[in-house]
């Protein structure tokens, strides 16, 4: 039988750290042929990556995946004029790449993260090959986008409403991270019989696993460490994990230290708000490393804090950093509302305190400071079985072949 052929639209791919590269892998190993189309790599510091430039490459093959790049203006610095540039850049060089494809495809799929308008050249590749096109909604748009960008103007709002409803009402399928996502999108959509299905972001297989590191180990002996591990941005409020940490700090939680593993846009506000609270002590910030080395870390440390701001379109979802965080068998102490509490109280796996609370979190960070190691140990052991049950690779990878081939 001839294999099914499936184009893949994002921005980001391989070697940006997405996890489109561990779903598109998974298509490989599963008899499928898939091309990509994606950006120039320069996420997230904005710089190019090695051997890439504007010019290119325009063309590579990766592990058995043909991938087709187009231009972008890279995110240099991160400002905000940067990344509107980037955002309204590769749709428009996409969408024209578009036509210089030559396959044919069975089908298309958008891994749509921020922004929406990435759907664009989708949507030409989709009605080009006349195959049907599903939308992945990774970052819901605008949500998203006002978790980030405070606009308060009625006209901008409605814009933004408007532009990304065009974009999931042109798509034939659409992916929601969860039920409460899927209920706010049929409402968007014209269409009401469009078919919208609840997969969940799985966490690459790589954070199960366990590292062992003498010299980190020794770095921080004699501390109860807490994790956080990604992209340093307004939506993920570290700035309130700070001051949790102070709070529990100054409430007799002695041995209490904050280790952020990553770097982003938000890195000189949690440089400040460190050097406000003279939290020196108390935090340190080790810098970005590459995704495969995130375990060295998660098999140091004694819980792991996911946190999201407090913000009515951030309770939609599952965040993906809760799935990794999971699979990586630590407590789990959350800042966190909607969907994301809901799956830390269902699995018994920590705490989960309110989005923007830093009370409430350093109330979680002392009560974990009471407990023993043996129930540590279980909390650890619940996240994984959970992990298993509702994000392993296996499990969302089968789903999303259901829903791309044969739904």
């Amino acid at each position: 039988m001839e294999k099914q052929k499936l184009l893949v639209v994002s921005q980001h791919y391989y070697p940006e750290n997405f996890r489109i590269n561990d779903i598109v892998a998974g298509f490989i190993e599963d008899g499928y042929s898939v091309d990509v189309l994606c950006g120039m790599p320069n996420y997230p510091e904005g710089e190019w990556f090695p051997g890439y430039s504007s010019r290119g490459p325009k063309y590579e093959e990766i592990n058995g995946v043909r991938v087709f790049r187009s231009g972008e203006i890279r995110r240099k610095g991160n400002t905000s004029l940067r990344i509107f540039l980037n955002y309204i850049s590769w749709p428009i060089t996409a969408f024209f790449r578009v036509g210089r494809l030559k396959e044919n495809y069975n089908a298309v799929l958008c891994y749509q993260t921020s922004p929406v308008i990435m759907c664009f050249p989708a949507i030409r590749a989709a009605r080009k090959y006349k195959v049907p096109l599903t939308t992945y909604v990774l970052d819901p748009w605008p949500e998203n986008l006002y978790s980030v960008l405070s606009i308060k103007s009625k006209l901008l709002r409605n814009i933004a409403l408007s532009v990304s409803n065009w974009h999931y009402d042109k798509s034939d399928k659409l992916i929601a991270l969860s039920e409460s996502l899927k209920e706010r999108l049929q409402l968007r959509v014209k269409d009401k019989e469009k078919p919208i299905f609840v997969v969940p972001q799985h966490a690459e297989d790589f954070y199960a696993s366990q590292i062992s590191d003498r010299e980190l180990s020794a770095a921080f002996a004699g501390k109860t460490v807490i994790l956080f591990a990604g992209n340093f941005s307004p939506a993920q409020n570290i700035e309130g994990v700070i001051e949790a940490v102070s709070i529990a700090y100054a409430k007799g939680f002695s041995d209490i230290h904050l280790l952020l593993v990553g770097s982003g846009m938000s890195q000189t506000s949690i440089e400040d708000k460190v050097r406000e609270l003279n939290a020196e002590n108390l935090v340190t910030l080790y810098g970005r490393v590459e995704a495969q080395e995130i375990p060295r870390f998660t098999t140091l440390v004694d819980a792991i804090v996911v946190p999201l701001a407090a913000h009515d379109d951030l309770k939609l979802a599952v965040p993906a950093k809760l799935a990794s965080s999971m699979a990586a068998g630590k407590p789990i102490i959350a800042s966190l509302d909607g969907e994301g509490a809901q799956a830390v109280i269902a699995a018994d796996c920590g705490y989960a305190a309110p989005s923007g609370d830093q009370d409430a979190l350093a109330h979680c960070f002392l009560t974990f400071s009471k407990l023993g190691k043996q129930s540590r140990k279980e909390m650890g052991l619940k996240a994984s079985k959970y992990y298993e049950a509702h994000f392993s690779k296996e499990k969302i990878l089968k789903t999303l072949e259901q829903v791309l081939f044969r739904v």
